[in-house]
């Protein structure tokens, strides 16, 4: 049985780590990934990034390194110290091909009596790594699949009532950071489809998710951060002063948002009305 084993801190997930997965599963019957934390280089959580692994590769199985070592060198105290982690305190025995692009490639090879297979480790085939990728996420979204770039943004939510200024903070905070910016889709629907004035239970459903579908596209488009002007609590909301209730599928859209941003910014009315409705 050829049994792979790869380690790193994916930090984040890019193409040339995606070339070795790939490599690695088409080579070997089983696949071992161990990931580790690693906060002094990103702030992305372990967890996130650990999920990135179990969901573009369900066949690999993933090893989440909590209390792995940070220090990276080629002195034989670093070495000893990553090799005993692996084979003492993980006991990952039993591997016939170790996968890397790296100089540590050799040395865990050998002290797991395993082939040192090395995947484009001149970077000539992809020619990207994660500090490149970590100095401008944007600029690199080539190499990183859509699933990862959308964790490297962060959602801001602007929420508040009626003409206190979500909309122009929305847009000035884009520009001013040099994103994009995500307008209240209700406003857009409501003046298609309004009737009197008033939509329906279901009109409100589909205002929430005109607005998520529209917010997913262009967190891929944004860079670094994305300023949402509302979201479907805002729609809620409205839907309880409107009908006195709310649509079941509207209130579950509500109740994922509140864990769906980074930020929420709550506008206060301080400033004049402005009946733009």
């Amino acid at each position: 049985m050829r049994r792979g084993l790869t380690v790193g801190k994916f930090a984040p997930l890019h193409a040339g780590h995606q070339l070795l997965l790939d490599t690695a599963l088409g080579e070997v019957d089983e696949l071992l990934v161990v990931i580790y934390d690693c906060p002094e280089t990103t702030s992305v959580p372990l967890p996130v990034r650990a999920a990135w692994l179990r969901e573009l590769y369900p066949a690999a199985q993933v090893i989440e390194a909590w209390d792995g070592p940070t220090e990276v060198g080629a002195t034989p105290a670093i070495k000893r110290m990553h090799e005993d982690y692996i084979i003492e305190r993980l006991g990952i025995r039993n591997i016939s091909h170790f996968y890397s692009s790296e100089f540590y490639g050799e040395h865990m090879s050998q002290a797991l009596g395993a082939v040192n297979r090395l995947v484009d480790p001149d970077r000539t085939r992809l020619p990207v790594s994660g500090t490149l990728v970590r100095s401008s996420p944007a600029q690199q979204r080539a190499f990183l699949h859509p699933r990862v770039y959308r964790d490297l943004i962060s959602n801001i939510v602007l929420l508040g009532a009626p003409s206190t200024g979500k909309t122009t903070l929305a847009q000035r905070l884009a520009e001013a950071h040099g994103t994009v910016w995500m307008p209240e889709y209700g406003r857009e629907y409501w003046e298609l489809h309004q009737t009197e004035r008033r939509l329906t239970l279901e009109q409100l459903v589909a205002i929430a998710e005109g607005h998520l579908e529209r917010e997913e596209r262009l967190l891929l488009e944004a860079d670094r951060y994305l300023f949402s002007d509302t979201n479907a609590l805002t729609t809620a909301l409205f839907s309880l002063d409107y009908h006195g209730s709310v649509h079941p599928r509207l209130a579950e859209l509500a109740s994922q948002a509140a864990a769906r941003y980074d930020l929420v910014l709550l506008c206060e009315d301080d400033i004049p009305y402005a009946a733009t409705w």
